[in-house]
């Protein structure tokens, strides 16, 4: 059974948080000229297959949903910067734990 793109950056995430060397791959692809495609090509030789249109189409799926459910999804709905982007809001959130990670230490 195919995992889907939440499930699979979410093991993404926990692989990167136990392993230095592929958090830092993901980290760095910031610096690429082609991040996402690096981002993806770094999971899927993680073991979890990701593909660009996969991780686009669910940032922008993710982002309608939040939008619709916000005073009806109507044109005052607020803009939510960086919703629509779930590279970006990975890696946010993997240095996020990263550094909640470290100060429980």
């Amino acid at each position: 059974m195919a995992m889907d793109v939440a499930q699979t950056l979410e093991l993404l995430q926990q692989k990167a948080l136990q392993d230095e060397k592929l958090k830092g791959q993901l980290f760095a692809t910031r610096q690429s000229h082609t991040p996402i495609r690096d981002f993806c090509d770094i999971s899927t030789k993680a073991g979890l297959p990701l593909y660009e249109m996969d991780l686009i189409e669910y940032g922008e799926s993710s982002y309608a949903a939040i939008r619709r459910s916000t005073n009806g999804g109507g044109e005052n709905s607020p803009l939510l910067n960086y919703e629509d982007d779930a590279y970006e809001m990975f890696l946010s959130a993997l240095a996020q734990r990263e550094a909640a990670e470290g100060s429980s230490r």
